[in-house]
């Protein structure tokens, strides 16, 4: 299977219900460009290096997501060029982003990542934590950055109960954050919930972007 049959068969699964990112993490420029003269516009990296490396070699319409966890100290690589960061899992990177976002002279669209996964390892915040940190002072002040929803993981099981229950954890998380802190802020839209394994259970659950690699492009080079 090529990699434009495989972008072709997820696309016609998720069938326009979602936005799909794939993910082209430790993927050569060669593969990122077949899925590009297949239409694919979205791709998703989870280090700073080589997000930073492709964005320089690759089409400048490609718009850049970057996926994994992000240090503080390496948020001025991006802050120019970077389409989305997803995940967002502490107060003092908000303000690192919406600093580098005044230098830029530009606003950052960020998600906020909850952690939904019942494993210690996965990142991102409790909803108390949200809604205790999200105050109307930090969120004036945070003039750079264009908060657009959530992101979460699912714990890696084959139980399909559970991941659906985390999915919709984040969904109930989405909605309270809207409902409440967001209520008047159109741009709060997005749930990027589902991976390869998992992203059409996500989308019955309300994702509305989904992180997609192996399915694309084959599996994990791991260097």
């Amino acid at each position: 299977m090529s990699i434009q049959n495989n972008l072709q068969a997820v696309k016609e699964l998720i069938d326009n219900r979602a936005l799909l990112v794939a993910v082209s993490k430790t993927k050569p420029n060669e593969d990122l460009m077949e899925a590009y003269n297949a239409g694919q516009r979205v791709f998703g990296e989870n280090k700073v290096q080589e997000l930073t490396t492709k964005y320089e070699t690759l089409p400048k319409d490609i718009e850049w997501h970057m996926i994994g966890h992000l240090q503080s100290n390496k948020v001025k690589y991006i802050a120019p060029f970077v389409s989305l960061i997803h995940g967002v899992d502490s107060e003092k990177l908000l303000k690192t982003i919406n600093k580098e976002g005044k230098k830029n002279n530009r606003k950052i669209p960020c998600l906020l990542q909850v952690h939904i996964a019942e494993e210690e390892t996965k990142f991102g915040f409790t909803e108390e934590e949200l809604l205790s940190m999200l105050s109307q002072e930090l969120l004036s002040s945070l003039e750079y950055i264009e908060l657009k929803g959530v992101m979460g993981m699912a714990t890696y099981t084959n139980d399909t109960d559970q991941i659906k229950k985390e999915f919709a954890t984040l969904k109930q998380v989405f909605d309270k954050l809207k409902s409440s802190v967001f209520a008047s802020t159109d741009s709060f839209t997005e749930i990027s919930m589902g991976m390869s394994g998992d992203y059409q259970l996500a989308i019955e659950e309300g994702s509305t972007m989904v992180r997609v690699g192996s399915s694309i492009f084959g599996a994990r080079d791991y260097h």
